[in-house]
């Protein structure tokens, strides 16, 4: 690993980090534009990983998000069951609401507030995240995600010398 990136170095890594936040001008943005950024620069180790990290970490984020969605979807379908009674009975009663419409909607918003809850939490989370790991880059130091699975693996870092020194070890 490198032990003094350069400036070049330094902002392009810095950029793969901030260049997550693209997914809210177009879609997987956070996902083909540190892919595009890494690819050109994969070449620098230190950039290297910087891109690997900020995939691996978007890559864990999206299967977060995924895994909330699958956790709320039987509370879901559990409450939608009565969905369309509630809607006719509020649209028939709308100015003499009583109480058993009420904990029918209740139910609802329940699911709703703990999906935003959590939600708003891992938008925070990846928000702290991201930039920690840009300040990191911008620094010079190398970082690690929390939480984050490693999708995407280190490559081996010397294929040639390894095949070299293994037939260097056969002549011998």
């Amino acid at each position: 690993m490198e032990t003094n990136p350069s400036e070049n170095h330094k902002n392009v890594a810095s950029l793969i980090h901030l260049s997550t936040f693209t997914k809210y001008f177009f879609p997987f943005g956070n996902f083909i534009t540190p892919l595009l950024l890494w690819t050109l620069n994969k070449e620098k180790k230190f950039v290297d990983e910087h891109g690997r990290q900020a995939l691996n970490f978007q890559l864990s984020i999206l299967l977060y998000t995924l895994a909330i969605g699958i956790i709320c979807l039987p509370f879901f379908v559990v409450f939608a069951t009565n969905f369309v009674s509630l809607i006719e009975t509020i649209d028939h009663h709308m100015h003499e609401i009583t109480f058993n419409e009420i904990t029918n909607l209740s139910g609802y918003l329940i699911l709703f507030f703990v999906a935003a809850v959590f939600l708003l939490g891992l938008f925070v989370f990846e928000l702290y995240a991201v930039i920690t790991a840009t300040i990191h880059a911008n620094r010079g130091a190398y970082y690690q995600y929390p939480l984050s699975i490693s999708f995407i693996k280190k490559s081996n870092p010397d294929p040639i010398g390894n095949q070299n020194q293994s037939k260097n070890e056969h002549v011998s």
